[in-house]
C-alpha cells in the first residue's frame, strides 16, 4: 500500500507564497513520477504540476507556469510545490498523486495515469 500525505496548506495573502509537501510511504517512490491535482468547490479536478521519477523532467499546467515550482529529494520521499504570486483563483484543495507508470521519462496531466492520492490540504488566497 502506497499513502501519500500533503501538507502546508493555510491561508496566504494575494501575492504570498506557499510551500506544499507531499510525503509518501514505500521504498519504491523514487521510481514513480508524482502530480498535483486540485479542486475549487463546484469546479473539476485539475492538473497543475507533474514531475519525473529522475525529477528532470517537469511539466505545468499555463495558469501556474512561471509561478509554481515543482521539485523532489527522493531521499526523503518527499515531492514539493512551491507556490508563489499566488491569487484568489489559487484557491483550491491541492492533491498529491502517484504516477502509475514506473521509471517513465515524462511527466502526465492525464488523471488516468495516477493510482494513488492524498487526502488533500486546503489552500485559500485572499484578495
Amino acid at each position: 500500500q502506497v499513502q501519500l500525505v500533503e501538507s502546508g496548506g493555510g491561508l496566504v495573502q494575494a501575492g504570498g507564497s506557499l510551500r506544499l509537501s507531499c510525503a509518501a510511504s514505500g521504498r519504491t517512490f523514487s521510481t514513480y513520477g508524482v502530480g498535483w491535482y486540485r479542486q475549487a468547490p463546484g469546479k473539476e479536478r485539475e492538473f497543475v504540476a507533474a514531475i519525473s521519477w529522475s525529477g528532470i523532467r517537469t511539466y505545468y499546467a499555463d495558469s501556474v507556469k512561471g509561478r509554481f515550482t515543482i521539485s523532489r529529494d527522493n531521499a526523503k520521499n518527499q515531492v514539493d510545490l512551491q507556490m508563489n504570486s499566488l491569487k484568489p483563483e489559487d484557491t483550491a484543495v491541492y492533491y498529491c498523486a502517484r504516477d502509475r507508470r514506473r521509471y517513465y521519462s515524462e511527466p502526465s496531466q492525464r488523471r488516468d495515469n495516477y493510482d494513488y492520492w492524498g487526502q488533500g490540504t486546503q489552500v485559500t488566497v485572499s484578495s
